[in-house]
């Protein structure tokens, strides 16, 4: 391939040819599918959480009793022939004539051997032929077995459960109705006409509705929105990026619902009859009680899960309706850097931006509680708010002499009481006389307590000296050098990747990995401005949840934010935290290859439905008559079976909904079982998805 984009020509094993002129650059990518008039008409309607609203049409709660076509068709045959027989033996005058006594009674004797008699006869008979078919056509049921065979043979046409917006009308959104109920007809023509023009894609108009959105919160906004519209059309209020799509897309997505196509629910037995057959997708509603998927290698979670949950939180961003930061190793298949305004490669020297430590904290006692989660957190037997208090006893003299928390060197200097380091500190504190003695006696207690029975120092040194290696020389800069990025910025529509150095520095990416956990949770929390939906997604979460990490993920959907877990088996997760864990978030899937243990886990989590069973007991029939005897000694040696009776008992049983052997080896390959919970409460049973390939 050229550098230009065109493919030379030129046949294996022969001399050069020169290429063809190449045709001219189109002006846009090409488009497929429905234009956006189409798109933006097509009615959304939803019967639960999960549901894929564009075009859906509801399907009944219960599965009507459906008598099997064959049975349809014998009794079809059965009342045809009794149908007939029957008006043959009228016919012929076996059964007597009294079904032509209406006829003679209405008819006159002068009648006879006329004309009027003939017509009057065969009306009669049409009449009678006329009731049987009726009356053996109910009986045989001939209604429903033609209605079948031409259900059967038709397309069937979408129905939808509510009309389409009319092209042209006063509700046809491509019109902007709402702005011309405000009396911006000029806006409101001008974005008619980029819509018509092909100018305007899905997130153009998802972004300049959020926009408008705003501004009815706010009407002084109004006339910059106005000017911003004359000016720039669909590019108005444009992502500070300027991008106004992603590079590439690689899965389904309906910006007007906010949703992403996930998969399609098996039509099965083990589904919910109005769930059956109808595609599923996730959206903040549910992603806002956040995720579990569990699955091991192989099964799909980065391109069919992580990956299309984080492209429809981007493509949200870009129409200022969301936050979105992904964490992953590096490596992992979660798009193209060109898909995210910031991109830190931890590790890697050519990474333009760089990590904050602390969160953007400012108040040394938060970020010694950050870090202290991220440090020892996982740690058995070390207290996680001591160890907060021995580096806040660290980070509030430093701050105070030098401005700054300290860089990574600098604090493992003071955690490991480097005597320059702590007498230049001091030196630095007692430069300032009374307004820092207070700063002094923290250094102090840290002093007396360095070296004692219990002391979460050394341990919070050696976690430190995870992240003092050459490979991050030059990371983690608080002298204001680098590009930190902070997760404060969540108050903003920003797209984020997070590199781990996962194959060279295993501890130091899952030490990062919960240190950003947490982060997020206080920084989601803590936002003023919650109408953005915030997310975190972890294509590998495995050793990064602690106790204080797992309460904080139950509190998310209170601050609309939500965070993605994928884990390849629950052991990657203390066995104290397995339980809480399944509580605290709303939507739980397990992939296809769980082992049984992580089964019995979901399975307890999933809890417990009402079935009807049906018990059949086959009883010998012992016939006392001789005939009947051999009636039956004939029909065992026709069939090999001996004449039994069914006893037929149906009880209601409680049953696991999904066991865990059933989710150890009944869930084919490219299929997970999903439940879901939406922020306002709403459940969807676990459900069995075949997931759909990115593209």
């Amino acid at each position: 391939m050229d550098t230009d984009g065109t493919h030379e020509t030129r046949p294996a094993r022969t001399g050069h040819i020169p290429r063809p002129a190449a045709p001219p650059k189109p002006s846009h990518a090409p488009t497929a599918g429905p234009t956006l008039g189409d798109w933006l008409r097509v009615p959304r309607s939803s019967d639960g959480p999960g549901v894929w609203t564009y075009g859906h049409v509801p399907r009944a709660a219960e599965e009507p009793e459906v008598t099997p076509t064959r049975q349809l068709v014998s009794g079809a045959l059965i009342a045809l022939l009794a149908g007939l027989l029957l008006w043959s033996l009228l016919w012929n005058g076996y059964l007597g004539g009294f079904w032509l006594w209406p006829l003679y009674m209405f008819t006159p004797d002068s009648w006879a051997g006329t004309f009027p008699s003939v017509v009057a006869s065969y009306l009669w008979y049409g009449i009678v032929v006329g009731a049987l078919v009726f009356g053996f056509g109910r009986l045989g049921r001939w209604p429903e077995l033609l209605g079948r065979l031409l259900r059967s043979r038709a397309v069937r046409p979408l129905h939808s459960a509510e009309p389409a917006p009319q092209a042209g009308g006063e509700d046809d959104p491509v019109r902007w109705p709402q702005l011309r109920g405000a009396g911006l007809s000029e806006a409101a023509d001008r974005l008619e006409g980029e819509a018509g023009g092909g100018r305007m894609n899905d997130v153009d108009y998802a972004r300049i509705h959020r926009a408008w959105d705003s501004v009815r919160v706010d009407p002084s906004r109004m006339r910059a929105f106005a000017d911003s519209v004359r000016d720039k059309g669909a590019g108005a209020c444009v992502h500070p990026s300027g991008d106004r799509d992603l590079p590439v897309r690689a899965a389904r997505h309906d910006l007007l619902a906010r949703q992403v196509l996930l998969g399609t629910v098996e039509d099965g037995v083990r589904n919910p009859y109005a769930r059956r057959g109808t595609s599923l997708a996730l959206d903040p509603d549910v992603l806002g009680t956040s995720l579990l998927a569990v699955g091991p290698s192989g099964t799909g979670k980065t391109q069919r899960l992580v990956r299309p949950v984080v492209e429809s939180l981007a493509l949200q961003a870009l129409a200022g309706q969301a936050a979105v930061v992904a964490v992953g190793a590096a490596g992992a298949q979660l798009g193209p850097d060109a898909a995210y305004d910031v991109v830190v490669r931890i590790g890697d020297p050519g990474s333009v931006y760089d990590l904050d430590l602390y969160g953007g904290a400012t108040d040394p006692d938060e970020a010694a509680t950050l870090l202290a989660e991220a440090f020892v957190g996982d740690v058995p037997g070390i207290d996680v708010r001591r160890a907060a208090t021995a580096l806040a006893q660290l980070l509030g003299p430093f701050r105070a002499a030098y401005g700054r928390f300290p860089a990574v060197p600098e604090l493992r200097e003071l955690l490991d009481q480097v005597p320059a380091a702590f007498d230049a500190l001091r030196r630095e504190l007692a430069a300032d006389g009374a307004a820092r003695h207070a700063m002094l006696r923290e250094l102090d207690a840290r002093t007396r307590q360095h070296g004692a029975h219990g002391d979460p120092g050394p341990a919070l040194a050696d976690r430190v000296a995870l992240l003092d290696r050459p490979a991050f020389a030059g990371f983690f800069d608080t002298t204001g050098q680098g590009r930190p990025f902070s997760l404060r910025a969540l108050e903003h529509p920003i797209r984020v990747r997070v590199d781990l150095p996962e194959r060279g520095h295993a501890d130091a990416s899952r030490m990062l990995a919960r240190l950003l956990l947490a982060q997020f949770n206080a920084a989601a929390a803590a936002r003023a401005d919650r109408s953005l939906f915030a997310f975190l997604a972890f294509d590998d979460a495995s050793h990064t949840l602690t106790a204080e990490t797992v309460r904080g993920v139950q509190r998310l959907r209170s601050a609309h934010a939500g965070v993605l877990l994928t884990l390849r088996t629950l052991d990657d997760v203390p066995e104290a935290l397995r339980t809480p864990l399944l509580g605290a978030v709303g939507c739980r899937m397990a992939f296809a290859g769980v082992t049984t243990w992580d089964g019995k886990r979901f399975a307890e989590a999933w809890g417990t439905e009402w079935v009807e069973t049906r018990d059949v007991t086959h009883r010998t029939v012992f016939a006392d008559q001789p005939l009947t005897r051999a009636i039956h000694a004939f029909r065992k040696l026709v069939t090999g079976k001996a004449v039994t009776t069914d006893a037929v008992t149906v009880r209601q049983v409680e049953r696991e909904r999904w066991s865990a052997s059933d989710l150890a080896h009944a869930v084919p390959p490219g299929h997970a079982v999903l439940s879901l919970t939406s922020v306002s409460g709403e459940r969807a049973a676990p459900l069995l998805v075949r997931l759909a390939g990115t593209a």
